[in-house]
């Protein structure tokens, strides 16, 4: 159900239509006209996108610029992933990758069926995370066209408690059979992979990839006892207001 304040707001059933778009739209154009009215006073937006939280929707253009990424699998994408936080110091030298849970299966000892519809899986992921960062960059876009991006704190939490696992073992094209104890197999699963991601899916992805996205940690959303179900990275940017520029910190909030 969507409101506008108090209002219900029939759903926009159109080809095209994505909520994130469309909740863009209506931020830009609230922030534009408290800018118009009252120039002089400082404006709050709690902007919390639907990406990525499951499902995973988003337009065919974004997924197809994927096609291919995740084929190496998810135990290569841990290991790039560690290399590129090394590198930019987001983790110290020498930090190791968590082991993983006996019960999330290797990449290469799993058939060729199921290494396609988890690529595909990853690749939808990752393309509505990009959908959202997007989106986000529309509307930092529309506070720097008012001429106050460096009088604007800007708190962009990126994450949902870790990356969700709730897809189980082998992830499911329609999130409720899940939610409702049915697993579902990966045959049922290839005879969507096309449409995966689109408005006749309802997805999620498999706790295989929950871990590689959490890295380098070893569990996921709804585990508070790791920090992989605990820490999401965040950015703070107030160029007026705080002194320190790019720097890395790595205490608690």
């Amino acid at each position: 159900t969507l409101h506008d304040g108090v209002t219900n707001i029939d759903f926009p059933d159109h080809e095209g239509y994505h909520l994130a778009d469309d909740m863009t739209r209506e931020s830009i154009e609230w922030m534009k006209q408290q800018h118009s009215m009252t120039p002089e006073k400082p404006f709050f937006i709690y902007y919390s996108a639907p990406g990525v939280h499951a499902p995973h929707q988003v337009p065919s253009e974004w997924c197809e610029k994927y096609r291919g990424k995740f084929d190496a699998g998810w135990d290569v994408l841990r290991e790039e992933t560690l290399a590129r936080q090394i590198e930019m110091g987001v983790v110290p030298a020498g930090t190791e990758l968590a082991k993983t849970a006996d019960s999330i299966p290797a990449w290469d000892s799993l058939e060729e069926n199921e290494k396609k519809i988890f690529a595909r899986q990853a690749e939808v992921f990752a393309a509505f995370a990009e959908y959202t960062d997007h989106q986000v960059g529309r509307l930092l876009g529309a506070i720097d066209d008012l001429g106050k991006t460096d009088n604007t704190l800007v708190i962009y939490i990126s994450g949902d408690n870790g990356t969700s696992a709730e897809g189980n073992y082998t992830g499911n094209w329609n999130w409720g059979n899940m939610l409702n104890g049915r697993q579902e197999t990966v045959e049922e699963q290839l005879s969507h992979l096309d449409e995966w991601g689109g408005r006749a899916t309802y997805p999620h992805m498999s706790v295989g990839w929950a871990i590689a996205f959490d890295t380098p940690f070893a569990f996921t959303k709804q585990v508070a006892g790791d920090f992989g179900g605990t820490r999401n990275g965040t950015v703070i940017h107030w160029p007026a207001g705080i002194k320190a520029k790019g720097e890395i910190r790595n205490q608690f909030s």
